[in-house]
């Protein structure tokens, strides 16, 4: 089957590189997207929808059905891509993030500067979201940044396709747990609307910090290859 890797904020494709791997070892197909902007071309150019349009590229170029991989802010674009191709996508596993629903900011709280939204630096991820991180483990990760491009985060959902709330889709926890999910969503959180349509949705405990892509990428492959091998027998 083909597995798209969608990158959350600041990171290029190649921040899957150890979760790809594992995929590939598999016998699946993998393409990790890099986003428009951290290819090397203007970053304060680029906008959300240039993104999505990059993923919903690739699952055209894909052999049949695909898994939809998103990791934090890709997951709202794993969730825009899947709506423009509800027919093609097998299941969408979203990693520490959610699928923003039509109408909603992608993502707010972050400084933009000149254009872009610079990594604001690991402070301001102290506490779960980084407990799994050393400093070999972080300087890894910042290796795969650059400053994101402000529409990134600024850019509103636009969601046309009812018929994505019938993807099966697994919402992976890490920094926090799946019964923390469940309660905010029962609380009405904004960006957790989707999740009350869903016509099939499973929670995956991690139990990692927020970039499990670095620290338990074959467990988090685990759960990628899980997802595939049941939609995969699902779509015969």
């Amino acid at each position: 089957m083909d597995i798209i890797l969608i990158p959350g904020l600041w990171l290029d494709g190649a921040s899957w590189t150890h979760v790809a791997g594992h995929l590939t070892a598999a016998g699946h197909r993998v393409v990790a997207v890099t986003p428009p902007g951290h290819d090397g071309g203007d970053p304060r150019r680029a906008t959300y929808a240039d993104l999505v349009a990059a993923v919903v590229t690739e699952i055209d170029n894909a052999r049949g059905k695909v898994v939809l991989v998103g990791h934090s802010a890709g997951c709202a674009v794993a969730w825009a891509a899947a709506d423009r191709r509800v027919d093609r996508v097998a299941c969408a596993v979203l990693v520490g993030g959610f699928p923003i629903p039509n109408g909603q900011q992608v993502l707010d709280g972050l400084e933009v500067v000149d254009g872009v939204v610079p990594f604001p630096g690991w402070a301001a991820f102290d506490g779960p979201d980084t407990a799994d991180l050393d400093e070999t483990l972080k300087a890894e990760v910042e290796s795969h940044m650059t400053p994101a491009p402000a529409d990134f985060v600024s850019a509103t959902q636009q969601l046309q396709d009812d018929r994505r709330h019938a993807i099966p889709t697994v919402m992976v926890c890490p920094e926090y747990s799946s019964a923390q999910l469940r309660d905010w969503s029962e609380e009405g959180f904004a960006q957790l609307g989707e999740l009350r349509h869903l016509d099939e949705v499973a929670y995956v405990d991690l139990e990692s910090g927020h970039w499990p892509q670095f620290s338990r990428p074959e467990d988090l492959a685990d759960v990628i290859l899980r997802a595939s091998t049941v939609h995969h027998r699902a779509d015969r």
